[in-house]
């Protein structure tokens, strides 16, 4: 995945690289140039020679700073650029998975798998390689040093420093798990809220605070238990280096003392302590990184389970849909939600143009059979084809152009009107937009919009009344141009003002279409050729809904004579 994520930006990880080791190069220069100011002010010196020495060591210790900061500024963009893409392909995958999946996981869980475990691997991305190849290479460095000034010290370092490396690594692993709950615990709290405050209205009106607040206590609390155990574990790691660096510290405080005993300068003693506390800066930076290693693994395995998360349904190999309007054909259909049936035995045809309305109680599968031809799902037995085509054996978002569906509960987003229409794509013009607004004889209602086609929308289609969105997704569905229309209900929560509005905008948008009308109201399927009841998953009445409406026996007919709208709710 790193390779994957970081190939894309071969020359900003080669100029990270450059500024890093750059750095490291100079770490090891400086001490040098600090023996030289100490032995020079200990012997016979000029005031000269100390003040060019000095600004030798603050030019680059200067430079050396610059170099941290250039660094630091492309590896964050190093991190944002990858971890971005890394959230593209995620939200992507989302989007490609089947509708069960969906149904299993809250949106704020997926949010917090996208945004939150990504984002924890944002270090992992950018500077964890490189950093700990650096520090190595710097720790290398300053070993080679200190054995090049005295072979004794330096192998008494090297070993003191060797041992403390083997033991961090050995713990590296270790609150892995541990991070891994913390982040669960952290998605299922973000689950929690999203479901909560898109129910605020029915929590307010049923007054069920108290318990939304004791709930939230519960998910907050397992968040902090397992949060607070990942860190006291994953700190582990980082006491290491800490308790090392005292040892060695005290070791290095005898060394020198030792050597300047033997004779060697004080410059010298002082060197062998200062490059022993720089040899803990490389160590001290790689118990950070094994840190922030083991969040990005706990991460990293959320992310891959949702990667390698495989949709039931299989795209098709691509057959292509004739044009104009598309026959419908249910050729013994079942489905069943787990192990409940919705559809049974189903089986019907409509002809191109032709329109059905579908009747039946609430659960006797009228949704589903929806879904079924969106193929959010596949039957469980049976064949669905639209236009002559086997739904498996198309491209899923071929299939899913040919279809256009107004529901009752419109999906706004903040954005214009316009953006709304064209769903975010800038390849329809304004013109061909209100081409379709004239056509459906909507062109005046926009025009007396505050700003027309850049009315901005709150969330939700703030601003917007129910018939006004009802209004925007046939045009949506207009500039889609699809072979097949699914109207849920369109009309049913408006004024009747919008009722005309939406009506003459129904007739024009079913003008050479196959439509499919789902009804709750009996003078929403006036206009249908076809009438379907459902009951229990099962046909109970199929046929033209003139000749159903003429026959004092049928089911049609006796709803006509109560109305009772009711007994289809």
């Amino acid at each position: 995945m790193l390779v994957h994520y970081l190939r894309p930006q071969r020359l900003r990880v080669g100029l990270l690289a450059v500024l890093l080791i750059s750095s490291i190069i100079l770490q090891l220069v400086n001490p040098q140039i600090l023996r030289a100011f100490i032995d020079t002010v200990a012997g016979p010196h000029t005031g000269s020679a100390l003040t060019g020495i000095a600004l030798l060591f603050l030019g680059l210790a200067i430079a050396q700073q610059a170099l941290s900061v250039g660094a630091t500024f492309v590896g964050e963009q190093l991190a944002w650029t990858a971890t971005n893409a890394l959230r593209t392909d995620l939200t992507l995958h989302c989007l490609r998975l089947d509708l069960a999946f969906h149904k299993a996981r809250t949106p704020g869980e997926l949010i917090e798998r996208i945004d939150g475990d990504v984002t924890a691997m944002a270090n992992f991305f950018s500077q964890f390689v490189i950093r700990v190849l650096g520090s190595l290479l710097l720790l290398v460095g300053i070993l080679a040093v200190l054995l090049s000034i005295n072979g004794p010290a330096g192998l008494a370092l090297s070993v003191c420093a060797l041992v403390t490396l083997a033991v961090m690594v050995s713990l590296r692993a270790l609150a892995v798990p541990h991070w891994r709950a913390a982040r669960q615990a952290s998605a299922d709290l973000f689950g929690f809220l999203e479901e909560r405050l898109g129910g605020t209205v029915d929590i307010r009106a049923s007054g069920a605070q108290p318990y939304v607040l004791r709930r939230l206590y519960t998910y907050l609390r397992e968040r902090l238990r397992t949060g607070r155990r990942a860190r006291l574990i994953g700190g582990i790691g980082w006491s290491v280096p800490s308790v090392a660096a005292a040892l060695c510290q005290a070791l290095a405080f005898a060394l020198g003392a030792w050597l300047y005993q033997g004779g060697a300068s004080l410059g010298t003693a002082f060197l062998v302590y200062f490059y022993t506390q720089l040899m803990f800066q490389p160590l001290d930076l790689i118990a950070h990184q094994i840190d922030d290693f083991q969040k990005a693994s706990a991460g990293l395995g959320r992310v891959e389970e949702l990667l390698h998360t495989t949709s039931v349904l299989i795209d098709g190999p691509g057959a292509p849909f004739p044009p104009g309007p598309l026959p419908v054909e249910f050729d013994q259909v079942a489905f069943g939600y787990e192990d409940a049936a919705v559809l049974r035995d189903l089986t019907l045809c409509l002809a191109p143009g032709e329109v059905i309305g579908l009747l039946g109680r609430t659960g006797s599968g009228k949704t589903t059979l929806t879904r079924l031809l969106l193929r959010l799902y596949d039957p469980t037995a049976g064949t669905i084809r639209l236009g002559g085509v086997d739904l498996r054996a198309a491209h899923l978002r071929d299939l899913r152009r040919q279809i256009g569906v107004v529901t009752q509960d419109v999906q706004l987003f903040r954005a214009t009107v316009r953006d709304n229409l064209t769903f975010f794509d800038p390849r329809i013009g304004d013109a061909r937009i209100m081409a379709a607004l004239e056509e459906l004889g909507l062109a005046e209602w926009c025009r007396h919009l505050r700003a027309g086609l850049d009315t901005m929308l709150g969330a939700h289609g703030g601003g917007l009344s129910a018939g006004e969105s009802q209004l925007l997704a046939f045009t949506r569905i207009f500039l889609q141009d699809p072979g097949l229309v699914i109207l849920d209900e369109a009309s049913s929560r408006v004024d009747p003002a919008t009722e005309r509005l939406i009506e003459r905008a129904v007739t024009r948008l079913l003008r050479n279409r196959t439509g499919i009308i789902i009804a709750h109201q009996l003078a929403t399927v006036a206009r249908a050729d076809t009438i379907l009841i459902l009951d229990g998953g099962a046909v109970a009445e199929y046929g033209p809904r003139a000749t159903l409406a003429a026959d004092p026996g049928s089911r049609f007919a006796a709803l006509l004579r109560t109305g009772a709208a009711e007994v289809l709710a």
